[in-house]
């Protein structure tokens, strides 16, 4: 064993390790007031970390924001940081599973609608605990719409059914 081994851990922070975990604090402070309310409501905070992100938002004036921005970033000091940041990763994974989803819902909604019955055959195939007379009847009222050229309102009725399946499948 080093004699200088764990030499680093007996040393007080610098001042610069400690401003730079300070902009750390207020980054993630900042990223929980961009929250929708749902998502808001899972992050486990203490009581007056919450009060202040909620005060910010009622806040319309930009140096009390900032002011307000300062005073979450001070909070975020006694907050279990890591915890937080576990949180905000699930909603970063949520959100990118859900628009892998929505590609995949578009993939298949332009092969159905520009392949017809040999698409269908193999979305079947694939999926056969699909609504198949649903999605069929969404498919058939799709084209009329692009034959009649009248607004796409059944094509994003069929691309919500096969997004909420491909969710619905995931859990």
């Amino acid at each position: 064993m080093d004699e200088f081994d764990g030499f680093d851990e007996d040393l007080p922070k610098s001042k610069t390790q400690a401003k730079r975990e300070m902009h750390e604090l207020q980054e993630l402070g900042k990223q929980l007031t961009e929250l929708s309310r749902a998502q808001f409501a899972e992050v486990p905070l203490d009581d007056d970390l919450r009060e202040a992100i909620e005060t910010l938002h009622r806040i319309k004036s930009h140096e009390a924001r900032r002011r307000q921005m300062q005073y979450i970033g001070k909070l975020m000091r006694g907050a279990d940081a890591e915890a937080i940041e576990s949180a905000l990763e699930k909603f970063r994974e949520r959100d990118q599973q859900h628009l892998r989803f929505d590609r995949m819902a578009e993939e298949w909604r332009k092969r159905l609608l520009e392949e017809g019955k040999a698409a269908q055959s193999d979305f079947f195939d694939r999926y056969p605990q699909a609504d198949h007379q649903q999605l069929r009847q969404l498919i058939r009222n799709s084209q009329k719409e692009i034959k009649t050229e009248k607004p796409p309102t059944n094509q994003r009725k069929l691309f919500r059914f096969l997004r909420d399946f491909f969710i619905q499948e995931a859990s």
